[in-house]
């Protein structure tokens, strides 16, 4: 019964041994490069989704820093749109005659030109004026009207708009010409929608 027992025993260790001779070493290399070529095709997937979300980071952080100004500097707009009004308010001939007011004119001229430049080196440009081509991304047209300048140019500026790095944070509001000897048209009615704009034909 012993020697049963030492023959079983002996047939159970042999057959792994058999099983692992019916497999090839050509299959045993084909298996192990099929696991490191899976294991790199993984390596490979991580370092990439690393680097992506490196990137979003970078692209986050850099859009932080380019419009951390935007609510600081749409609340100074209107500081420089009442510079604008004033300076353009005291003509010419009455500069000419009063010395106060033009030393005054003249004051009020340094510091638009001051908080301008100031706006200029933190990303911040004004923009519209007379003579540049309409454009529907920046501008908002209020009338239409004839004037010496070619149709679909801007023929009146009306308020100054702003665009923060390449985001446009206010429109600037303009009469856009329909050329020399046209018939004007008229701005928007009370009952349109605040900041409609009419159809502009160029």
């Amino acid at each position: 019964m012993g020697n049963d027992m030492s023959d079983q025993t002996d047939q159970s260790e042999a057959a792994p041994e058999a099983a692992d001779s019916s497999v090839t070493p050509e299959a045993r290399i084909a298996a192990l490069e099929a696991e490191v070529a899976k294991l790199r095709d993984e390596h490979l997937r991580a370092l990439a989704e690393a680097e992506n979300t490196r990137r979003r980071g970078e692209k986050q952080a850099q859009e932080a820093r380019a419009y951390a100004i935007d609510r600081f500097a749409r609340d100074l707009l209107p500081v420089a749109d009442t510079m604008a009004r004033a300076l353009a308010s005291v003509t010419p001939e009455v500069r000419a005659v009063d010395e106060a007011v033009r030393n005054l004119f003249e004051g009020v001229e340094l510091t638009e030109r001051a908080l301008i430049d100031a706006f200029t080196r933190h990303g911040l440009k004004r923009i519209g004026a007379k003579g540049e081509k309409f454009d529907p991304n920046q501008h908002q047209a209020v009338a239409q009207i004839p004037s010496s300048e070619t149709a679909g140019a801007i023929a009146e500026v009306l308020q100054a708009g702003y665009v923060l790095q390449d985001r446009t944070i206010r429109a600037a509001m303009v009469a856009v010409s329909s050329g020399p000897g046209a018939e004007p048209m008229s701005a928007p009615t009370q009952t349109e929608a605040p900041g409609a704009s009419i159809d502009i034909k160029v």
